[in-house]
């Protein structure tokens, strides 16, 4: 299959079985070199199948896979070769030291000599690692194990990496600062996928893809798929009594959501109803209980009111 110019990874029509189920079915994505590239989608999704079959550690029931410019499905050695790969739980070796932990990693990837000296010194020094090379890595704080796997995946200078929930469980400074590397790695021609479950992390990401029952459903820029219109009108309701009005909402047939955020509550209505409509309920409803409404404003549906609203399209028109 021959490869996309400027391609990092490129999938067609990949698919995997097991036994009767399929996890992922006619699946086509590309990542682009220097590219940021976001695989969304729930538990169950196909999200994790999917990595490791570009990753070359399962094998598609079908299709083609071009990574790094080798083909994976008949070259997965070399093809592999390419690649760096974080899993979202720690695999390296608690026991070993920062340094031990590298050492290994870079033998394991054929580095000897004056190349393994160099590669540990750029990893030590790249990731922050050195005043911590002694230390033992699973006294390691979250965000510094999350940059020791990184740096041992990037030992042998792959052209692609994999980010499996990267920033699962850590701090939000250390999240930051996680993306600020990852920004870093592109810029010097790395091709980057990651899945995440933190929508403010997907706004981060080049381009995304939102996964659901083994397929990819839509995919674009953050911005491309923010400017889709929604199915149904979002709008925010202000007022003091948000615990009172919430009660009262889950009873109205034009409300499909409420969620109460900062003192203010977004509420996502149903499919044909109206901002017009709702606020004229919301003002009849405060007249009749003398409940105080400051304001009913039209509200900007957000990548995640995006991704819900397409996964409720589809589960209304599956067969």
């Amino acid at each position: 299959m021959p490869e996309s110019a400027g391609a990092a990874i490129t999938a067609r029509g990949l698919a995997r079985r097991f036994d009767s189920f399929v996890a992922v079915r006619e699946l086509s994505l590309d990542v682009r070199r220097g590219e940021v590239f976001g695989l969304l989608g729930a538990n169950g999704a196909g999200k994790t199948t999917t990595i490791r079959m570009l990753c070359g550690t399962l094998a598609p029931s079908s299709g083609d896979i071009t990574v790094g410019g080798v083909d994976m499905v008949r070259h997965a050695r070399r093809a592999r070769g390419r690649i760096g790969y974080v899993t979202q739980r720690f695999t390296l070796y608690g026991d070993l030291t920062v340094i031990e932990n590298l050492r290994l990693q870079a033998g394991l990837y054929g580095l000897y000599g004056e190349r393994k000296q160099s590669r540990l010194a750029w990893a030590l020094a790249r990731l922050d690692l050195d005043s911590s090379r002694e230390t033992r890595a699973a006294l390691l704080p979250l965000g510094f194990q999350r940059r020791l796997a990184v740096a041992a995946a990037l030992l042998h200078e792959p052209g692609v990496l994999f980010l499996d929930e990267p920033t699962s469980g850590i701090d939000p400074l250390a999240r930051q600062a996680f993306w600020e590397l990852v920004y870093e790695l592109a810029d010097s021609g790395i091709g980057v996928l990651v899945t995440t479950h933190y929508m403010d992390e997907a706004l981060f990401c080049d381009r995304l893809a939102l996964m659901d029952a083994g397929r990819v459903v839509v995919e674009g820029t953050p911005q491309e798929l923010l400017a889709r219109p929604p199915s149904a009108p979002m709008v925010e309701l202000h007022t003091r009594s948000g615990g009172e009005w919430t009660r009262w909402l889950a009873d109205w047939p034009e409300v499909r959501e409420v969620v109460p955020r900062a003192g203010r509550l977004r509420i996502r209505l149903r499919p044909g109803s109206t901002i017009e409509g709702f606020a004229a309920h919301v003002r009849a409803e405060a007249a009749q209980r003398n409940a105080a409404v400051e304001s009913v404003t039209p509200l900007a549906p957000e990548l995640e009111d995006v991704f819900v609203d397409m996964l409720e399209k589809r589960a209304a028109t599956a067969p």
